[in-house]
C-alpha cells in the first residue's frame, strides 16, 4: 500500500540501439532499477543485438518503447543532422503523410518483430513525434493499429506551461506538443503528463546530479524524466561525455526516495494508477 502523497515517476533512458555502449548502460540501469523505462531506436545498428537483451526483461518492470527516428544520419554516423530542415518541411506542409505514415509503420513493425509485442509507448527522437503532418500521421496509425490497446505517448510538456517560451523545455513543447496532446485525446490515446530531464547537454556530473535531483524532487504523478545514458563508445555518438556523466549519476539512484516534498517511487507508466495523471484519459 502507497502511502497518500507519494508520487510515482517514470525515468525513461532514450536512444536503445543507437550504440553499444548506450545499451550496456541502459540493460546496467534497469538492472539496478533506476530507471524503469527504455526508448528504442529500430533502425540502428546496435538495435538487432540489443533487443535480444530486451526481450529478456520483466514487461511489468519496465515500458519498452519506441523512439520514432526520422531525420538520422546514413551508415550510423556518429554525427546526428541538423534538424532545422525536418522542422522547416513540417511546418511548410513540404512532408508527404503518406510517407511519414510508412516510416511510423515500418519502425513499429520492426519493433514488433523484433520483441514479439507491441511498444509499450512510442515518442520521437529529438521529440520529432510532435512536428506538424507527422502527429497526424502518428496519432491515426496507432489508433488504426492497436485501437483501444493503443500505448501510450510521450508528452513533450514542460512541469510549468508558460505563454513564452524561457528554457530549452518550453521551446521543445511550443514546437508542437499541445497539439500532439489534443489529438491524442480525441483518439483517446492516453498520453504522459510533464517531461522532465530536458536540458543542453552541458555541465558535467555534479551539475547533472544537482538537475536530477531538482526534476525528482518536483515531479508528479505521470511525468517521465528523460535520460540518455552511456557506459562510452570506441566512436563516440553525439553529447558521448554528458552521457557518460549521467549514467555515473543514474546508477546511484534507490527507489523509494525520500525528498523535501515527499517520496518519490520508481514505476513504469503503464503500471500507475491512471488517475494520478491529469494528461491520461
Amino acid at each position: 500500500m502507497n502511502a497518500v502523497g507519494d508520487r510515482f515517476l517514470c525515468i525513461c533512458a532514450d536512444d536503445f540501439g543507437m550504440s553499444e555502449g548506450i545499451n550496456a548502460a541502459v540493460l546496467d540501469l534497469v538492472a539496478r532499477a533506476a530507471i524503469c523505462a527504455a526508448s528504442c531506436m529500430v533502425l540502428r545498428g546496435a538495435w538487432a543485438t540489443g533487443a535480444a537483451d530486451l526481450r529478456e526483461i520483466d514487461a511489468t518492470a519496465a515500458d519498452i518503447g519506441l523512439h520514432l527516428d526520422l531525420n538520422r544520419a546514413p551508415s550510423d554516423s556518429p554525427a546526428e543532422p541538423a534538424l532545422r530542415g525536418l522542422i522547416a518541411a513540417s511546418y511548410l506542409g513540404l512532408l508527404r503523410p503518406d510517407m511519414i505514415r510508412a516510416q511510423i509503420r515500418e519502425q513499429l513493425a520492426r519493433f514488433e518483430d523484433a520483441m514479439g509485442r507491441s511498444p509499450a509507448f512510442v515518442d520521437g527522437h529529438r521529440h520529432v513525434h510532435q512536428l506538424p503532418v507527422v502527429r497526424e500521421a502518428l496519432v491515426e496509425e496507432m489508433a488504426a493499429r492497436y485501437g483501444i490497446a493503443a500505448p501510450w505517448i510521450r508528452s513533450t510538456a514542460p512541469a510549468a506551461v508558460r505563454s513564452f517560451p524561457r528554457t530549452k523545455a518550453d521551446v521543445v513543447f511550443a514546437l508542437g506538443g499541445r497539439r500532439l496532446r489534443a489529438l491524442a485525446a480525441e483518439r483517446g490515446i492516453t498520453t504522459s503528463r510533464a517531461l522532465l530531464g530536458v536540458y543542453g547537454f552541458d555541465g558535467g556530473a555534479e551539475a547533472y546530479r544537482h538537475r536530477l535531483q531538482q526534476w525528482i524532487t518536483a515531479c508528479r504523478s505521470g511525468d517521465v524524466l528523460l535520460c540518455h545514458p552511456s557506459l562510452g563508445d570506441a566512436a563516440p555518438v553525439a553529447h558521448d561525455a554528458a552521457r557518460r556523466h549521467e549514467y555515473a549519476v543514474l546508477r546511484t539512484l534507490a527507489f523509494p526516495m525520500k525528498t523535501d516534498a515527499g517520496t518519490v517511487l520508481l514505476r513504469p507508466l503503464s503500471r500507475q494508477p491512471s488517475s494520478d495523471s491529469e494528461a491520461r484519459t
